[in-house]
Formats: C-alpha cells, structure tokens, sequence
C-alpha cells in the first residue's frame, strides 16, 4: 500500500488496473478526431461565427525551430543550425496574421498570447521584435493580457531576458526536465545546474510577474532519489508553477523517442514512487496540486482561476480565460473556436503555399456537434475541478443529465466502487485518489475514443 495524498492510500493492483490509455484532454473531441474534409472554407465560416459571438481572444503564436533534438519531445519541430531558416517563417507568420486578421473582429479584446516551440529564443531579438511589432499591429492587445513565452535555458543571456520583459512578455516558461547529468546525457538535453539558476536569477531581475518550470518523470535513468534531488532542486528555483509530466513513450508517434534506451526506463513501482514523492514535496513546500501534472503557489493566476471557476484546458495545457476562443498561428498550429476546431499544415513547404496563395493554411479540422459541446463541458469540468455539477449541465443544455449520460453514470459505479469517485443527486465528484487517474475517469464521458486506446500515451 502506497500513501500519495495525506491520509489517502493508493496501491500499486489499484493504480495498474486504470494505468490504460487515453487522452490528455486539452481539447474535446482530442486533435486525434480532426479531419482533412474540414477545409479552410469551413474555418472561414466558423470565424464568422466566432464574430457573432464576440468573445475575447487568446493568440498562439508556433516557432518550430530547435538547435538540436530533445528525445523526450513530442512537440512538432524542425531541427536546424542554420537560423537562416527562421526568416522566411516569420515573413510567411506575418502574412498569414493579415490574411488571418482581415476575417476576424477587430474589436475582440486579445487577453492572452502565448508563444511556443519549437523553441521561441531559437529567434534573434530584431526577428522577435519584428513579430511582436506585426501582433500589436494587428491584435486588439488588452492592457492587462497575460503575453507567456517558452525559453530553452541553453540559449538566452541575462541581456535577452531583460529584452522579452521590456518588449511586452510578462510571463515565461522553460524546462528542465530533470537536473541529473546522466538523464539529461540520456535524452540529449544537457544544461548544467548553474546554467538554470542563471536564467532563473534573471527572469527574477527582470521582474516577470509568473515563471513556470517543466520536469518530467519516467525519463530513462531516474530513480526515487535522483528525482527527489530533481524536485528539490526545483522547489529552491521558487518558481510560480511546476508542470509535471509522465513521459510518454511513443515512439510510433515521435520517431525521435527512438533513441531512448527502452531498458534504461524506471519500472511501474518505482514510476509510481516517484510520483507519491513528487506530489508529497510540492505539497509541502506551499504549492497547491492544480490539476494532472500542475502546481501553483496559491496566489498564482492557475490557482486563482481555478477558484473562481475559470480554469480551463487547452493545446497548451491549463489556462486561466475559460471565456476566450484560441486562435493559433504558424505551421502545426491548432485554433480552437466554440464549435470548431483547425490546425494549420504541418509542413512547411504546405504551410507556405497557402499563405502565398493567400489562403487560410488549415490542413485539417471538426466541426463540433452538440452532443461534442455538451460532453466537452463535462469532461472540461472533471480535468479541471474535480467536479461536475448536473444542474449546471442540465440548466445550460435542457437535458436531463441522468437520462443524457445514463450508460455513463453506470460505467462510474465500478470507479466509486475503487473510491476513485463520489456521486450524489447533483454532483459528480472526484476524490483525492481520482484526481491522479483524471484522465481514465473523463474518458468514460468520451464517446470517440474509448475504442482508440492505443493512440494515446498511459496515464501514469
């Protein structure tokens, strides 16, 4: 028997029995479900829809260059030294932004951007400057809008922190994955512990109003103390939030993951261990367990919105505007509207032809159906509260959820059974110990890939 929440036990039979497969639920229906008979006319129309609506916007922005492979990654990128390739990228971003922009509202209030990777410092400063300049010439930016960008430690300076902050970015990510030389020799991401506290003294300088770190566990080579060095190491960087990701072992997805030494991988006890541990340090060193693999310091904007109900999860995880619509740009990019959702093409050569064909470059995408929205809202409000509330879903919807949702109150008996749920009249609520198997109770709510499992990494 294993403790992984205060008072709460968990074992090893119990974690194993629901360790299946399913997806990460950033989006309902998963990315996995669009389709290239969405076109971009179909998006143009969405947008107009989108209009109707006038909800604020969040902006994804992909630069999907990397110096060299991470064998972890499972991100979309190009691998290249010749920096050389990233201009015609932006003049290509840049065009798709006007083409983008001439469809959309310009009155719609912009209140988060994000810029991710790839890897955004890949971009020289002139080069970041020239896309921030066309963003605000193009956005409704509110004052106020959260403006977040990953960094890869290896290849800023004190200068270039200080640069992203007095442009307009006030929030930034990196990863650190693991801080053991020998993990980080494994999978081909080598930044010596000095290096990060560097670059976490100068986002500190430059006053960045929140910093989030990434670790991941399962990585080849880490054991219960290497990882405990890892998280303790990582508790004194006093970021404001730490993503702590299972590693997905996908190497039918992610060729790269190839490279990896299978045998190298920590079993399932000790994968387990290590998360008991990492929960147990993080929440005893101040940060509240947010969701899946989040943490925050209490007066964080993830723990803050989850308070007032405002979390929500998209493409790019937890996020704090549960009211926005994400529009994405750049190659590989997901857009996601209410009732609609297109991801820009993959490959650069196709991504550049329909922009220079002045074309929306979206290579493939869903329209949702009502039955998507409403089992969207339920599964969003189970990843992302712990709760769900029937009224709420009956009230915005005029069904009767144990009438609508029937088979699936069955299928939750078993899981309550497991304690791994709480059911009353009006409430569905998952308890400490469901909160580390969230996924595997949302997918009971998921009527399109139940039968896909094996596309989708393990929970644990």
């Amino acid at each position: 028997m294993v403790f992984l929440l205060p008072g709460v036990k968990f074992d090893l039979d119990l974690i194993q029995k629901y360790d299946t497969r399913a997806p990460r639920y950033t989006s309902y229906p998963p990315a996995t479900e669009l389709s290239e008979t969405f076109t971009a006319t179909d998006f143009q129309a969405a947008i107009a829809a989108s209009n109707q609506r006038k909800s604020p916007l969040s902006l994804y922005f992909h630069i999907p260059f990397c110096q060299s492979a991470c064998y972890f990654c499972g991100c979309n990128t190009v691998i290249s030294n010749n920096k050389n390739i990233a201009k015609p990228y932006l003049e290509h971003l840049v065009q798709e932004i006007k083409n983008t922009t001439a469809l959309i509202d310009p009155n719609r209030k912009v209140l988060q951007v994000h810029w991710g990777g790839g890897t955004p410092n890949y971009l020289e400063p002139d080069q970041v400057e020239f896309l921030w300049n066309n963003i605000t010439r193009h956005f409704n930016i509110d004052p106020q809008a959260e403006v977040s960008i990953e960094i890869n430690p290896r290849y800023v300076d004190r200068n270039y922190i200080l640069f992203l902050r007095k442009l307009g970015f006030n929030r930034i990510s990196f990863g650190i994955q693991d801080f053991n030389p020998e993990v980080q020799v494994a999978v081909n991401r080598i930044q010596p512990e000095e290096m990060l506290f560097d670059a976490m003294s100068w986002i500190k300088e430059a006053k960045f109003e929140s910093v989030n770190v990434d670790l991941i566990y399962g990585l080849p080579h880490q054991t219960l103390q290497t990882f405990r060095e890892t998280v303790q190491k990582t508790i004194a960087l006093d970021p404001d939030r730490i993503v702590v990701f299972n590693f997905a072992y996908v190497p039918w997805l992610k060729p790269v993951q190839k490279n990896i030494p299978l045998e190298a991988l920590p079993p399932a006890q000790e994968k387990l261990e290590i998360l008991k541990m990492t929960i147990e340090e993080l929440t005893d060193n101040q940060y509240l367990f947010i969701g899946m693999d989040h943490f925050a310091k209490i007066n964080d904007e993830l723990a803050i919105a989850q308070r007032n109900g405002t979390l929500k999860r998209n493409f790019q995880g937890y996020t704090t505007h549960a009211e926005t619509e994400l529009f994405g740009f750049g190659a590989t990019s997901i857009s996601m509207l209410e009732d609609a959702y297109a991801q820009n093409h993959k490959q650069l050569k196709d991504y550049y032809q329909a922009v220079v064909a002045g074309i929306i470059p979206t290579s493939k995408g869903v329209n949702l159906t009502q039955d998507d929205i409403i089992r969207r809202d339920a599964i969003m409000s189970i990843m992302s509260h712990f709760h769900l509330c029937k009224s709420d879903i009956e009230n915005k919807y005029h069904i009767s959820f144990d009438e609508y949702f029937s088979q699936e109150l069955e299928e939750l008996i078993p899981l309550v059974a497991d304690g791994l749920v709480s059911l009353s009249t009006n409430d569905i609520q998952i308890t400490d110990i469901g909160r580390l198997l969230v996924r595997n109770i949302a997918v009971i709510f998921d009527t399109h890939t139940r039968m896909r499992e094996t596309k989708f990494s393990r929970a644990i």
